[in-house]
């Protein structure tokens, strides 16, 4: 299911060797001159999950069941006597961009930017040694900011009795400075991709300037930003800051049900995601074992009617036009609002290994259709899919149904990462979940 280059051609378009109509389409997915691509900022930081006693925990003066932040100085002391003693169990790559860009890059088989902060120094084994094995060979670390520290690392320690108690260490990772923004990079980009993180530092980290340059160049070229919600705190801070933030910065908010009602003050995902819509173009809410909602904006006299049947809601038969394909509002003359939502995937894994990431792999599939449809505009721009200028490749249902996959994939492993590509053909599903 890879596009750009080797997308599944049955969902997509269609390319055969035989005909020579389809040259062009060919040729392109050879070409390395005309690749979509995206760009994402990220607090570079590692997963530590160690097991150890309630004495370990109360030695680093760390409050059970809860998280904390600690000092680089006892972070490098408390990661120590892990390594020494063998405690570590999992160490992974992490960072809600990073993991989105690395699932992104998976999918695709293509290229993403990380942008962010790296250790100038890395020894074999080390948790910076770890995150660099651990991000996808096709995610692009040459533009990383060097500093001399540790990058973020975030211990997960759990108790013998399962309580997970978590201790974070910010390290260097809010370091990066406006000049490690490449305007070139953003300005050739399909999406910039930020977190709601990234612009709340501690005064005079200079994270926030970074990220709002980032920011300028995407306007300047036009370039849609994406920004994914973090955390519920984050947002329940100053509501009304984040809705201005979104309107006047943000294209596509990504959240979960809880993000949503802290932003617009609605428990139900598809009212939030319609209120949403007053400040971005698209929205991706996920709603745990309600499965995921989309809303965005379509031109008027382009929507398409879905062939599934019409879903009661807080907005009657909302899925009408699900068939439709997102468009940014102000590239429609006549706007109009569409929505889809679609049910976890198989009814969800039989044991959910890990929720930590769930949300970040939707939303790389979302991008990965973002970036198909800009890679395909790009190389084939008198198509039939490019009558108008959309932001999609896929309809929102289709999207929901990638998105949901996806999900799934992380929701059933350890790791927030995925480690392959999706199978070419299922193994535990017909092929009718995707003729649906």
């Amino acid at each position: 299911m890879k596009f750009p280059g080797k997308r599944k051609s049955k969902h997509y378009f269609p390319v055969s060797l035989r005909d020579p109509l389809l040259q062009p389409i060919i040729n392109m997915t050879e070409s390395e001159s005309s690749r979509a691509y995206i760009v994402g900022i990220d607090q570079t930081l590692v997963d530590i999950e160690a097991k150890v006693d309630e004495e370990f925990i109360n030695r680093y003066n760390l409050s059970q069941g809860h998280s904390l932040v600690i000092e680089d100085d006892v972070a490098e002391a408390l990661y120590r006597e892990l390594t020494d003693n063998n405690l570590i169990t999992h160490e992974f790559a992490g960072g809600t961009i990073g993991n989105t860009l690395h699932n992104y890059s998976v999918l695709a088989d293509d290229r993403s930017v990380l942008l962010g902060t790296m250790c100038n120094n890395i020894q074999i084994g080390s948790y910076a040694y770890r995150y660099l094995c651990n991000t996808s060979s096709r995610t692009d670390l040459n533009y990383l900011q060097g500093v001399d520290g540790a990058i973020g690392r975030c211990f997960t320690l759990i108790t013998e009795n399962g309580e997970r108690t978590f201790a974070i260490s910010p390290g260097q990772m809010n370091q990066l400075k406006p000049e490690s923004i490449p305007e070139g990079v953003i300005a050739e980009a399909s999406a910039l991709v930020l977190t709601a993180y990234l612009v709340r530092c501690k005064p005079g980290e200079p994270m926030p300037l970074a990220t709002m340059k980032a920011i300028e160049y995407a306007k300047k070229y036009d370039v849609p930003v994406v920004l994914t919600l973090g955390t519920k705190y984050v947002i329940a801070d100053d509501p009304q800051w984040w809705r201005d933030f979104l309107k006047e910065h943000v294209s596509v908010v990504a959240m979960n049900e809880d993000e949503a009602f802290e932003l617009t003050g609605h428990a139900d995902p598809l009212l939030a995601s319609d209120v949403a819509l007053e400040w971005v173009d698209l929205v991706l809410c996920t709603a745990g074992p309600a499965g995921l909602y989309m809303g965005g904006y379509t031109e008027h006299s382009f929507k398409r009617q879905t062939t599934h049947p019409l879903l009661p809601g807080a907005i009657a038969e909302f899925n009408r036009y699900e068939f439709s394909r997102a468009m940014r509002r102000k590239d429609c003359d006549e706007p109009e609002k569409v929505y889809s939502h679609i049910e976890p995937y198989m009814g969800g894994p039989e044991k959910i290994m890990n929720t930590n990431g769930a949300g970040d792999a939707a939303l790389s599939a979302l991008l990965h259709d973002i970036t198909a449809n800009s890679y395909h505009r790009i190389n084939v721009p008198n198509s039939s899919k490019h009558p108008r200028t959309y932001l999609t490749y896929s309809s929102l249902a289709q999207v929901c149904k990638y998105a949901n996959r996806v999900s799934y994939q992380v929701l059933s492993q350890h790791s927030p990462r995925l480690t392959r590509g999706l199978p070419e053909k299922e193994d535990s599903l017909e092929e009718a979940y995707w003729e649906r």
